[in-house]
């Protein structure tokens, strides 16, 4: 490709467009299951993993200690409440909310992962209702009330007998709060330091997976991850990077990457993006394919047909790799793909009672 800037306004968009093109044209993910040369499952999910581990440009730090430190439990309707606090990764301690249902236990749990949005003095407590914090409520409740209905989604989930862990990602509640532009501040920073945002994210949220299986109250067996728009991103990464997830419900984050870099999409404003962007791996594997890496255990995908973040096209596309993978493993049960045609952007009653309803069934 020739392409020469003349200095008019037009050459230079057109320039920009050809380029942005061109590099598009050329992701053909190689690394996917079924393009990949490896044919055995179990050695393609070990190879893929490892090249998404590659490029989250965080080392690992499963030695860390958690050392985690508990605060005053107040009882609730049919649970307890109490704060933790975590050492996730050796950069930082990281404070959430742990609830426990009354009862002897072990329980089945959910590490439970909160949205981007554009709200950032709250993280864990749009999930989970601040018992520990007036000043936060006001917000958090609003929050409940434009996504899912009024309802904290960690509270129903502990009445309905889960252990429910969540944790503030960085830049959010007390980790926070940190805005749009500090954002793409913070994560050129990690850039320049040869690390990644969305790096971090990914290795704490797979270590907040190994906290919560490691509880006494906990049965390791029956381990959930659920997340709405970022949460979503979070809950299926997190599957594809540890094995401590049994199951993961996404809803409102899933689709193919080339169709969803289209002219006026979120992703290209960069933003929110940079905290799910790890440079070059593109040049591996799609965005479904890195969920694949969890196949063939339980996992489940609502999108809103109205959703503006993620076009119909790029649903489908996802969804349709997404069941060739689980049924190569003779496992098409154990996912449960969903578009809901009447919704948009949201995590509403109904999508959170047909999820708690496909927890039961699952763990």
């Amino acid at each position: 490709m020739a392409a020469y800037v003349t200095g008019d306004r037009s050459s230079f968009d057109n320039v920009r467009f050809l380029a942005h093109q061109a590099l598009k044209d050329e992701l053909n993910f190689p690394l996917a299951w079924g393009t990949s040369p490896v044919r055995d499952f179990r050695a393609w999910r070990r190879a893929a993993r490892r090249v998404v581990e590659e490029h989250l440009l965080v080392d690992r730090q499963d030695g860390t200690p958690y050392a985690p430190e508990y605060g005053e439990r107040s009882r609730a309707d049919g649970y307890t409440r109490e704060t933790v606090t975590v050492s996730l990764t050796r950069y930082a301690r990281v404070r959430g909310s742990l609830l426990t249902p009354h009862g002897p236990g072990p329980f089945p749990a959910v590490l439970l992962l909160h949205d981007h949005g554009a709200r950032f003095d709250i993280g864990r407590e749009k999930l989970v209702r601040p018992w520990y914090d007036d000043t936060r409520l006001a917000s958090a409740q609003a929050w409940a009330d434009k996504y899912f209905s009024g309802r904290f989604l960690g509270d129903e989930l502990a009445r309905r007998g889960h252990v429910v862990l969540c944790l503030d990602a960085p830049g959010w509640g007390d980790r926070g709060p940190v805005t749009y532009d500090q954002q793409q501040a913070l994560a050129s920073n990690f850039y320049n330091l040869g690390s990644s945002l969305a790096g971090l994210m990914a290795r704490e949220d797979a270590r907040a997976a190994g906290f919560l299986a490691g509880l006494d109250r906990v049965d390791a067996r029956r381990v959930a991850a659920v997340g709405f728009s970022m949460g979503a991103y979070r809950a299926w990464q997190t599957a594809a990077l540890s094995d401590r997830i049994a199951a993961a419900v996404s809803v409102c984050w899933m689709t193919g990457l080339k169709e969803m870099m289209v002219p006026g999409n979120n992703t290209l404003r960069g933003q929110s993006s940079y905290y799910m962007l790890h440079p070059g791996l593109a040049r591996h594997l799609d965005i479904p394919d890195v969920a694949s890496i969890a196949a063939p255990r339980p996992m489940l995908f609502f999108n809103g047909g109205l959703d503006p973040l993620f076009p119909a096209d790029g649903v489908r596309v996802a969804y349709d790799k997404l069941r060739s993978v689980w049924r190569s493993r003779h496992a098409e049960e154990r996912l449960h793909l969903k578009t809901w045609p009447d919704l948009g952007h949201v995590f509403v009653d109904r999508m959170q009672d047909e999820v708690f309803t496909w927890l039961d069934s699952v763990l």
